[in-house]
């Protein structure tokens, strides 16, 4: 944790939070001595001399958990074959490098996948589009006060859309209202749900 136990903070509240930590006027060489290893359950990104660490609350990664189970049964449902990337580190050396809440490589694997999907809280951006494009992700969600956007990327930069270009026929709109349960339901009950109502597509 970034922040600890030790210090006059409402812990309870923090846990339900994200909590960052920012160093500017940093090098490529600097970012790349913050290996995953070392730092287990952080997300650590770098551009424009910027390095983030974060550190997922509960509620941030039930969320992203959601994401990512939805993601698996749509793909289950329509025989899209997929390869989960989790938050594998995403790098253009030396201009940006990110490792996402959840990543998809689709049809066939890949290096640099598909799609990446940013859960905020307290941390991260829009601005993380930057980082993105620099990386050349073709397709980025965001979930954030419980609404979840949709970018695809094109010639002049990220651009919103309403479907998704990865999984055909899927919306934002339907996701959301499946992924907003992540709080307080089980992700048996909201992927049953899930798939019924997909199955009409």
């Amino acid at each position: 944790m970034l922040i600890n136990t030790k210090l006059p903070l409402n812990i309870d509240y923090l846990q339900k939070q994200d909590q960052t930590f920012s160093l500017s006027g940093m090098t490529w060489t600097d970012y790349e001595k913050f290996n995953s290893e070392e730092y287990s359950g952080y997300r650590i990104s770098y551009f424009n001399r910027v390095i983030t660490l974060v550190s997922p609350s509960k509620n941030h990664e039930r969320i992203a958990q959601t994401i990512a189970i939805l993601i698996c049964a749509y793909c289950r449902k329509f025989n899209l074959l997929y390869f989960p990337m989790g938050s594998t580190r995403l790098e253009n050396k030396p201009l940006a490098g990110k490792e996402p809440d959840v990543s998809f490589a689709f049809n066939t694997d890949k290096d640099i996948p598909d799609l990446v999907i940013e859960v905020i809280f307290s941390s991260g951006s829009i601005d993380d589009l930057n980082k993105y494009k620099a990386i050349g992700v073709k397709e980025v969600w965001f979930w954030k006060n419980n609404k979840i956007t949709f970018y695809e990327l094109q010639s002049e930069g990220y651009t919103e859309i309403t479907h998704s270009k990865s999984l055909s026929n899927l919306t934002s709109e339907i996701l959301e209202k499946f992924v907003n349960q992540g709080l307080t339901k089980s992700p048996l009950i909201i992927e049953a749900e899930f798939i019924e109502e997909i199955s009409e597509f």
